[in-house]
């Protein structure tokens, strides 16, 4: 008996003492787990920041957008260098030979005397230019004139008599603006002409009143003079259509006309330089 109740007195001391211990055992269990996690994010502060992971994630949308904008200017730069190319060789094929002829009509308004109006004049004209370059050129121009001067009423009994004019005249050319389907130049020449106006009035000369007043200029030699701008069309790098716009200057009668007026024909190069 006595030992029976030395038994139970024991077990009444020992089960509440056994069972603080284990309660105590657990707490320690559960707090060392989240001081670990802790000590995890003490290390890595910025592991789970969202303003770092959205920088990141901009980094990477940046980064192909700038090489696909990179690619694209490069594509263009491309396709204007090719353009720019292929328009230079055109250029160059046009422009790059060393001859240039020339046949053309002409409209001229010349006054073929010091009273009377101006008369159309049906022209011819033919040339060769020598370039140096692809801009610069030496022209060698001849032309013939054509027309019918009215004198009015005289003493012939005719009043209509038909004169012509032939010009030899060379000067630069100068190409000042060029494309590969068409240019602009710039001419200046000089040289002489000879007009024939008495021809047709059946030895009557120069028609004159008095010794001081006749109706048309003397036949004879004087100076010539001619300025223009010319456009250029090329049907291809070897044949071009030209129109001229022009002012032509002589000196009959020792006095100057200045004739407005243009020429229009083909032109054919050859020759490379």
């Amino acid at each position: 008996m006595y030992f029976s109740r030395c038994f139970a007195l024991l077990l009444a001391i020992g089960l509440p003492a056994a069972t603080a211990l284990i309660a105590q055992s657990s707490n320690d269990s559960t707090a060392g787990q989240p001081a670990s996690g802790l000590q995890e994010i003490a290390q890595n502060p910025t592991q789970n920041s969202p303003q770092n992971s959205s920088s990141s994630s901009q980094a990477g949308q940046a980064q192909p957008n700038a090489a696909e904008t990179q690619g694209q200017i490069s594509v263009q730069q491309r396709i204007r260098m090719r353009r720019e190319q292929r328009r230079a060789t055109a250029i160059h094929d046009a422009y790059d030979h060393r001859w240039e002829s020339y046949i053309d009509g002409g409209y001229l308004r010349f006054k073929p005397g010091p009273s009377l109006q101006r008369l159309t004049y049906y022209a011819w004209e033919t040339g060769l230019t020598r370039f140096s370059n692809e801009r610069l050129g030496y022209e060698l121009d001849g032309r013939g004139y054509y027309g019918t001067a009215y004198v009015g009423l005289n003493f012939t009994n005719d009043t209509r008599y038909a004169i012509s004019q032939y010009d030899l005249m060379a000067g630069p050319v100068y190409r000042f603006y060029l494309q590969p389907k068409y240019s602009i130049s710039g001419r200046a020449m000089a040289g002489g002409a000879y007009g024939n106006f008495t021809g047709d009035t059946n030895g009557f000369g120069s028609i004159c009143q008095t010794a001081k007043s006749c109706l048309l200029y003397p036949s004879g030699f004087t100076f010539a003079g001619n300025a223009s701008v010319i456009g250029e069309y090329n049907l291809t790098p070897s044949v071009a259509f030209k129109l001229a716009g022009e002012y032509h200057f002589t000196g009959f009668g020792s006095t100057v006309q200045a004739s407005p007026g243009f020429t229009a024909g083909i032109t054919y190069r050859f020759g490379k330089q």
